[in-house]
């Protein structure tokens, strides 16, 4: 059974599934699906296109599935997806797709902190921590486990790799290649991520596999010829062979 404050606005075509507790001033529009066991407190807005997934907390101010800040979105009909156990903290926003990809998407055990933005066609994995006012333009995608800290600044159609620490304060218009630490002004590699690997179990050989596959690349001129040396002189595990393809398809140029 729902509680559902008598301060509270939901749509009658809004879909609502079970146990979930919806705070008042919270404003739920249609074409909305809601999921099992989450939690809306006060003042929480879930706009158009919204599909929220289970176990989800969120904070006041939120609103989810707002309307994209594109010039080009002419009101077709998108979505914005969220998964399952999210904490979306008070005033983030996340808008929903624009017809490039039809959705934003954001996965599961997330915890997204004080006014974030989240803008259309994003896609953010799983297991991610961004911090208080970062924001992020379309198209971006962070891939699981990224660590992003406060009042970081992306540029539409970046890529975050996973287990990647960026700095507080950075800003880049370049993408950010996994298990990495990116700081400093203007944003850099500044190493790997040598804490957060242990903390996630990667063990001594393969945490100096990667530093090894990270040394050749930013010591070459070419990155071809990185690669070409990566494949002849390290194993090729899971781990190496996501850098080379992260790099290799780096569509904006990797940080350096």
């Amino acid at each position: 059974m729902n509680q559902i404050s008598p301060l509270a606005y939901v749509h009658p075509k809004a879909e609502l599934g079970d146990n979930n507790i919806i705070g008042p001033f919270c404003y739920i529009d249609e074409n909305t699906v809601i999921g099992n066991d989450n939690v809306l407190r006060n003042g929480v807005t879930i706009n158009y296109g919204v599909r929220l997934g289970n176990s989800n907390e969120i904070f006041p101010g939120a609103s989810l599935g707002t309307k994209p800040q594109d010039l080009k979105f002419k009101g077709e009909d998108t979505t914005c997806q969220i998964g399952n156990s999210n904490s979306i903290r008070e005033n983030v926003t996340i808008s929903r797709g624009t017809a490039s990809k039809n959705s934003t998407i954001v996965g599961s055990n997330n915890l997204l902190m004080e006014s974030v933005h989240i803008a259309h066609d994003c896609v953010v994995g799983n297991g991610c921590v961004i911090g208080n006012s970062s924001k992020f333009a379309g198209e971006v995608t962070i891939d699981d486990y990224a660590i992003i800290s406060g009042a970081v600044l992306c540029h539409q159609f970046c890529h975050i790799g996973s287990y990647v620490m960026i700095q507080g304060g950075c800003r880049f218009s370049q993408d950010i290649p996994p298990y990495i630490i990116a700081g400093k002004e203007p944003t850099h590699y500044c190493g790997i991520n040598l804490v957060g690997l242990r903390r996630k179990g990667f063990n001594n050989e393969l945490i100096d596999n990667i530093h090894e596959a990270y040394r050749i690349i930013y010591s070459k001129g070419l990155l071809k010829e990185a690669i070409d040396e990566i494949l002849q002189r390290l194993p090729q595990n899971d781990e190496i062979k996501y850098i080379i393809d992260f790099v290799e398809k780096s569509q904006r140029g990797i940080i350096r």
